[in-house]
């Protein structure tokens, strides 16, 4: 087990210098334990994660910076900086920053299961067809392309 260790994980850094790049987003680890895994993402205008679901996880988005438009269970909403988005498991959700400026935001996903490994695994890929599978494996499932409309 994972035990949660105490300190400050620094603005614009990842747990231990750890950072992800995942289709060209930036991802930093914040906290990585076995009940919870935080990562910060920074997107810029353009930038998705397309529509997916964790079915043994709940996730909570806080915006830092921005705005971000999500497809939440089928619906198109809009977080603000500020705002906390709640996805509990099984629900479908993707984020897509829609806007002309970049977004920072903190996840936190509960329990880790294996994301942390999956982000180790996607670190650098390119083919998102690749993604898709590999995040099949860790218990991440993406919905086909037009539920992303």
């Amino acid at each position: 087990m994972t035990a949660l260790e105490k300190g400050i994980t620094a603005n614009g850094t990842g747990y231990g210098g750890k950072s992800w790049n995942i289709l060209g987003q930036v991802y930093f680890p914040k906290a990585v334990t076995d009940s919870t895994f935080a990562f910060e993402t920074n997107s810029d205008p353009g930038q998705f994660v397309p529509v997916h679901i964790h079915p043994t996880q709940d996730e909570f988005i806080l915006v830092q910076e921005g705005t971000l438009d999500l497809k939440l269970d089928g619906q198109w909403v809009k977080a603000h900086a500020g705002d906390l988005v709640r996805m509990p498991r099984g629900i479908p959700h993707g984020y897509f920053n829609k806007s002309d400026k970049p977004c920072r935001a903190l996840f936190w996903v509960s329990p880790m299961q294996k994301l942390e490994t999956l982000f180790n695994q996607l670190h650098n890929l390119t083919d998102p067809a690749e993604v898709v599978r590999i995040s099949a494996l860790h218990e991440v499932d993406f919905l086909p392309p037009e539920a992303n409309d």
